[in-house]
């Protein structure tokens, strides 16, 4: 196993930066697998380079064999372009294709709130599906009565 401290990470595709990780701890295994037992923050890019996405965890993994992110603990994803917001304690991302859990999901979109169980998005958070819809708030304008 090896061990790095206060990682930077940027991913490009064709001179252009998909992602950005920074971690304060990051735990290399022989196989390929990593661990961020201290929490990680990812940013993610449009093409145009345009920051879109952000995702945070308390705990994150990176599964070599198949290509997947996992965020645990408390997970927020924001898409910043739409202004919509997840919240769950378990989230799996696979780069360039979808983020998705089977936890417990709270996304605001806007002045709206929707609870419930399983979700599935592109990977930028701009477009999702709650699969187990359980409940939803709506924001009003002003003070009340």
């Amino acid at each position: 196993m090896n061990l790095a401290l206060n990682v930077h990470l940027i991913r490009s595709d064709s001179a252009i930066v998909r992602f950005e990780l920074e971690a304060p701890k990051q735990l290399e295994f022989a196989n390929g697998n990593l661990e961020f037992p201290d929490g990680i923050e990812i940013q993610i890019f449009e093409t145009d380079g345009q920051l879109t996405t952000t995702l945070r965890a308390d705990r994150g993994y990176f599964l070599k064999q198949e290509n997947v992110w996992r965020g645990e603990g408390d997970v927020q994803v924001h898409n910043l372009i739409k202004d919509q917001h997840l919240q769950s304690e378990e989230l799996f991302w696979e780069p360039r294709k979808r983020i998705y859990t089977e936890k417990f999901v709270r996304v605001q979109d806007g002045g709206t709130f929707f609870y419930g169980s399983g979700l599935e998005a592109d990977e930028t958070f701009t477009n999702y599906s709650l699969k187990n819809p359980r409940d939803g708030q709506v924001e009003l304008p002003g003070d009340g009565l």
